[in-house]
């Protein structure tokens, strides 16, 4: 008798989101997500794998002698990919509370950093805390976007910027996959801001010849794992030039590049990253006509981030020329201490009203599109034969739900990572 992990059986709705096999999905094509109405079941292997999709009939006839560890009547039910979130800066200590009402009251995000706040205010308490410390908030956060449907999640370092602090912070996320139930795509982001004391020329120089080679060494002996690196290319920060020669040296060291790009000012940094062949550029909310150009031909992913323009109350990202223009478009919540955010669904909604997405255009930006942004979507971001089954099933007969019921975790019933039930809102336990 075959044994099997899992079997979903009788959902009403099986949200695919692709059935093609797509890497990512563009232009018109996001508006045409792929959904299986009435009566579907999907079989997950013991490798945590989706193994079989198919009408009830079909399915319950071809596996009636299969043994099963858990069986979920998903009836009246929809079941549709876990969440992707593609940005995030979950490892830090000492909250920024008090900068919520500097910025109500008028401030920016540079009068906030000119001032002391900002990233280096968090630096200064990340520094301090031990990574034990880092582990446990670390963790803590890790758990509670699970509890909102996140099942892969990018996590970045950038509050140490030196090379002992930014190890710490990778080591934490390194043991926090290992400790969560969830998927954790690592980033090394040591150019997040320039150390108090150095200028942007020295700070280039530590990440390139001191930063980086010791992180490498780490890879290079298994004891750290790290998949992208990140720059924040920005006025006042790392120019074009010193971002470039950053993420190529990264590039070097065997990192994928997704980095901060064309935020607050127009720098053309979409063009830079575009040119060395990034998988990924964050914000963009100044980007150029001619960078959306070079993203569209790159096959770059455009990671938008909807609750840092919402809090900084920045003009919003043109979304909509970018999916006009064929780029692919992805989410990220950005959760950090200037953006609470732990919330995909929040961000999916917020994406929907102030960036005018679609709402089949937003989930695919959460799943198949993000999944990519990390180079992850060959194994994640839809339901498809052969990939992992990171599943959400929902409390609602129709997946628009998660969106429409905002700011409403009750609508989430399960969340399933690599086949086993992680969370469920009946019993609010979970098996991390």
């Amino acid at each position: 008798m075959a044994k099997y992990k899992l079997l979903i059986r009788s959902a009403r709705q099986v949200v695919q989101v692709t059935d093609t096999g797509a890497r990512a999905l563009y232009g018109s094509g996001m508006q045409h997500v792929a959904v299986l109405e009435g009566g579907h079941s999907i079989v997950v292997g013991l490798d945590g794998k989706i193994t079989d999709i198919g009408p009830d009939s079909e399915i319950l006839d071809k596996y009636r002698e299969g043994d099963f560890t858990s069986v979920i009547n998903a009836s009246g039910r929809c079941v549709m990919p876990g969440l992707v979130d593609a940005h995030t800066h979950p490892v830090w200590a000492g909250d920024r509370v008090h900068e919520f009402a500097m910025k109500l009251a008028g401030a920016s995000y540079m009068d906030v950093h000119n001032a002391g706040g900002g990233i280096h205010y968090t630096v200064d308490h990340t520094r301090r805390a031990t990574q034990e410390e880092l582990l446990e908030s670390f963790c803590g956060r890790l758990r509670a976007m699970v509890r909102f449907g996140t099942t892969l999640v990018e996590c970045k370092s950038g509050y140490g910027l030196d090379t002992d602090n930014e190890l710490k912070m990778l080591k934490v996320i390194d043991e926090g996959r290992k400790s969560v139930s969830i998927d954790v795509s690592s980033t090394y982001c040591g150019a997040h801001a320039v150390p108090k004391g150095l200028t942007a020329a020295e700070a280039t120089d530590d990440v390139i010849k001191r930063q980086l080679p010791a992180l490498q060494n780490l890879m290079a002996s298994g004891e750290l794992h790290v998949d992208n690196i990140d720059v924040f290319c920005e006025k006042g920060v790392f120019d074009v030039k010193q971002s470039r020669d950053i993420l190529l040296a990264g590039k070097a060291a065997g990192l994928q590049i997704n980095f901060h790009g064309d935020e607050l000012h127009c720098l053309n940094s979409a063009e830079m990253g575009a040119d060395i062949g990034a998988l990924a550029i964050s914000h963009l909310e100044e980007v150029s006509r001619d960078g959306i150009e070079a993203m569209t031909r790159s096959g770059t992913v455009a990671v938008i981030l909807p609750t840092t323009a919402y809090i900084l109350r920045l003009s919003p990202p043109p979304v909509r020329q970018m999916i006009t223009e064929g780029v692919a478009v992805a989410l990220g919540s950005d959760f950090n201490p200037n953006a609470y955010c732990l919330s995909m669904p929040m961000v999916m909604h917020l994406a929907c009203v102030n960036l005018r997405m679609s709402m089949p255009e937003v989930l695919c930006a959460s799943t198949i599109n993000s999944a990519a942004a990390l180079g992850m979507s060959s194994s994640h971001g839809s339901i498809e034969v052969g990939k992992v089954a990171n599943l959400l099933i929902l409390d609602a007969h129709r997946w628009e739900h998660l969106i429409y019921q905002f700011g409403c975790s009750d609508v989430i019933q399960h969340v399933i990572w690599h086949g086993d039930v992680v969370h469920s809102k009946s019993t609010s336990a979970t098996s991390s």
